[in-house]
């Protein structure tokens, strides 16, 4: 399977994970949703900022997916919240800010490369998703 993750362009997510200082891809859910139990260590994840071309590669070198309910949120950030490009100082009210949420998924990143940037098209999937799992990513690519 690959993966299209579409990330918020004002957090500059993109620019983190091309850089090293975010390492691990985060998506906190208060139901299950894409990408949960549908990615593996070994596919790859394209990531692009919202409203922009997709630009970048990455495979996945380790998946945690936690219930929230019965897990602690400030010791997960305390113990991933760098990985994922947090600054500790905000560890407090980024638990805060999800603490409605029951499902967290973890997705560490290897090989991160850019690529030739690519459009895609999104229909059938939802104007608003921001989570894409297809067979080959060359059935969305434009």
């Amino acid at each position: 399977m690959d993966h299209l993750a579409i990330l918020d362009k004002k957090r500059k997510l993109r620019s983190k994970i091309l850089s090293g200082e975010k390492t691990i891809e985060s998506r906190w859910y208060c139901t299950k949703r894409d990408p949960w139990d549908k990615i593996k260590v070994g596919e790859q994840i394209y990531f692009k900022d919202s409203g922009e071309p997709v630009s970048v590669r990455a495979l996945v070198s380790e998946v945690r997916q936690f219930y929230l309910p019965q897990t602690n949120v400030l010791d997960l950030l305390e113990k991933y919240g760098r990985e994922i490009g947090f600054v500790p100082e905000d560890f407090p009210e980024i638990a805060l800010r999800n603490k409605c949420k029951k499902y967290c998924i973890l997705i560490s990143l290897k090989e991160v490369q850019e690529i030739p940037p690519f459009n895609i098209n999104k229909k059938g999937f939802g104007m608003m998703a921001a989570w894409i799992v297809v067979s080959d990513i060359n059935r969305i690519k434009l």
